[in-house]
């Protein structure tokens, strides 16, 4: 086994830096831990905060790429397959492994759209064909949930427990105080929300394993694909599409809209003629082109990109980068118009009297009162 880095791994795993360097730097902060601290302390964001991390670790196993060793052909060189997979592939294999003809409902057992099939006779009739891996259980589908259900809540009951175990000894309290404690939310955390959100995550995925042997789950596409294995597959490629976007879009917006709004005269007209001018652009020529552009540079280059996989990250990361490059200029607006308001308020006025230079203004001025309007736009877009 080789393991395989692509362009956009290494961007994930430099995202996965930041947050855990931003998570120290909260946690040695006061000022920064006293707002997070409200956040885990309700259920909700609580929730809201275990969902995303269940749907990030997602992200994470897949962008773990290996490729295997082929069987050796006799000549004594270890020859790798082409075929790149990731550590989500190996953990819910067998699905994604598996196609058929075309389309398929949920939980279906046959082809949603009649095929030819010769008989043994040879004539040829038109009917609903049986799935090929699926729906082929001798059980009924009833059973089948009945059973990973019961396993579903058999893992989840065995993993909140040990969790609790490992809080009790902490605590250094008696297992049945640390239940009662926690039903009871006699601590601030809310500690029952938490354990309820992992106990049906827990539950949720363990099932859909489980059932995804026997059936597709979200039927499947025009292709034969499981449309729940792209599901999963996906969540990667929409965590890279809404941060990298947006991390190419702030520092353009947020530069280019403090300095339009703070200095006037021509670096306000050079940078209103900026964005108007992308803005009359259409967004979906701007992608194409770029997408197209990549595209031919792929084919003009073949060495730097041996496998379908290499190609398909390049391409996604020209469009992250495109669509950051077009999308930065709403924002930039509206911090342009912002900081006009800002810089005639009395204190800034001040702080051009005692001497402060331009850059000590916009950092420790302007950009700390313009910071809910960015925060705001960058849950919207990445969304």
């Amino acid at each position: 086994m080789r393991f395989i880095f692509l362009g956009s791994d290494y961007l994930l795993f430099l995202l996965v830096l930041a947050l855990l360097i931003f998570v120290f730097w909260c946690a040695r902060s006061e000022h920064l831990r006293r707002p997070w601290k409200k956040v885990f302390y309700k259920p909700l964001g609580l929730v809201s905060v275990i969902i995303l991390a269940a749907y990030f670790l997602i992200a994470v196993l897949d962008s773990v790429h290996f490729t295997t060793v082929l069987p050796d052909n006799g000549n004594g060189h270890v020859t790798y397959s082409t075929q790149v997979s990731s550590v989500l592939d190996k953990v819910i294999k067998p699905i994604g492994a598996k196609t058929e003809k075309t389309y398929s409902a949920p939980f279906a057992s046959k082809l949603y759209t009649k095929q030819s099939e010769r008989l043994n006779d040879g004539t040829i009739v038109r009917d609903y064909l049986p799935l090929v891996h699926a729906g082929t259980n001798e059980r009924p589908i009833w059973i089948n949930t009945v059973i990973a259900l019961s396993f579903s809540l058999l893992i989840a009951a065995v993993i909140c427990f040990a969790l609790l175990f490992l809080m009790s000894l902490m605590q250094r309290l008696s297992l049945g105080e640390t239940m009662q404690a926690m039903l009871r939310e006699k601590w601030a955390f809310p500690w029952r929300t938490f354990y309820l959100t992992i106990f049906l995550i827990i539950v949720f995925c363990a099932m859909a394993l489980l059932l995804s042997h026997h059936y597709y789950l979200l039927g499947t596409d025009k292709v034969g694909q499981d449309v729940f294995y792209e599901a999963l597959k996906s969540i990667r490629t929409g965590i890279l599409i809404g941060t990298l976007t947006t991390l190419v879009m702030l520092p353009f917006a947020v530069i280019l809209g403090m300095m339009a709004g703070y200095f006037g005269g021509l670096i306000d007209d050079v940078v209103q003629y900026l964005y108007t001018t992308l803005s009359s652009i259409p967004g979906v020529l701007l992608i194409a082109a770029a997408v197209l552009s990549i595209q031919i540079y792929i084919s003009n280059h073949p060495e730097f990109f041996t496998t379908i996989t290499a190609r398909a990250d390049a391409r996604l990361l020209a469009l992250c980068f495109i669509l950051g490059i077009t999308s930065w200029t709403s924002l930039c607006r509206v911090l342009r118009a912002e900081t006009l308001k800002q810089r005639e308020l009395d204190y800034i006025q001040a702080a051009n009297l005692l001497g402060s230079n331009w850059w000590r203004i916009l950092m420790n001025h302007i950009l700390p009162n313009i910071t809910h309007i960015i925060l705001i736009t960058i849950v919207l877009d990445f969304s």
